[in-house]
């Protein structure tokens, strides 16, 4: 199992962005979560398979219909305890 945290600026808030990510990361069979930050941006935890990782990684640049991704910061991170879900906060 490995772990990734991304950082994704744009216009990703207000746009249902948190729900796309949490969609995805569903189909991919991740867990983990996604949040806004005060800063505009929308972090996003996730844990599982590298290639599911991957996959999640590369929708995150394509997001919501409405919204408008302009960079995704990629965060090896170490993973935690097992979740069995992907949550919003």
């Amino acid at each position: 199992m490995q772990a990734r945290r991304w950082l994704i600026r744009g216009r990703v808030q207000g746009v249902g962005f948190r729900r796309f990510v949490q969609r995805e990361a569903v189909e991919l069979c991740l867990n983990g979560w996604v949040r806004n930050l005060d800063d505009g941006r929308v972090e996003a935890f996730a844990q599982g398979a590298a290639g599911a990782l991957d996959a999640l990684q590369g929708r995150l640049w394509h997001g919501p219909r409405w919204g408008e991704v302009r960079d995704v910061e990629v965060l090896e991170e170490a993973p935690r305890a097992r979740q069995d879900s992907f949550q919003i906060r």
